[in-house]
Parts: C-alpha cells; structure tokens; sequence
C-alpha cells in the first residue's frame, strides 16, 4: 500500500460518538487537505450484526441478529498515517470490533499538503 500517497479510512460508528471521533481524527491530522483540516464526510446508515457466544456487544444482544442506526464515516489520510489513525480511531470507539476499512487512492485531486502555505 506504499505506493499510494493518500488512503480513504471508512468508520461506521454510533452517531452518540461522532464528535468525539471527529476530534479524534483531526488530532491525527486526518482530513488534512491542502489549507483545510478536518475534512471529512457522514451518512446515516443501518448496520447490522450478530453477537456471537463470548463476545461483549456494546449493542445488541448474544445470538441475535440486530439493526442499529449508524453513521458511515469517510475521510482521507496520507498512508503514511493509517496506523496512527486507526490507532486514534479505536481509543475513541465504543465497539469491541469497530468496522474500519482503508482503502488506497490510487488518483484523487489532491495535492499534498506542506507546513509552510508559501509554498504551495
């Protein structure tokens, strides 16, 4: 996945939680684009599962399957910062198994972000 600068993450997680992953996110420098942090999008969504014998479902009940609402959430991160956004991601989320997909961007319209603005 190296030879993509830039990775979309994917979270699906309560919306109760959504202003804490927010900060989360935006303290790990994801979302960052060009002279803009924070950058992310969300939409409401149904997930649904099973808890299966011995897990601890933070919704749900063991052997049933259920039907919660949720927020899909995507944002954009140098790959070069997955890890540590996952990392950022799963202190805040109440799931024992949060639902968090990273996909590579192989083109997008971004240019890389600098700390300087002069020299963009």
């Amino acid at each position: 996945m190296s030879d993509f600068l830039y990775c979309k993450l994917e979270i699906f997680i309560p919306e109760t939680h959504f202003r804490l992953l927010q900060k989360a996110l935006q303290e790990a420098d994801a979302g960052h684009i060009g002279r803009y942090d924070s950058c992310l999008s969300y939409s409401r969504v149904t997930g649904c599962f099973r808890p299966l014998a011995g897990c601890r479902p933070y919704i749900g009940t063991e052997g049933e399957i259920s039907e919660v609402p949720e927020l899909k959430v995507e944002v954009t991160c140098l790959t070069e910062k997955v890890d540590l956004t996952i990392a950022a991601v799963r202190r805040v989320h109440p799931y024992e198994e949060p639902v968090i997909n990273v996909i590579p961007l192989y083109r997008t319209g971004l240019q890389p972000h600098r700390a300087d603005p002069a020299d963009l």
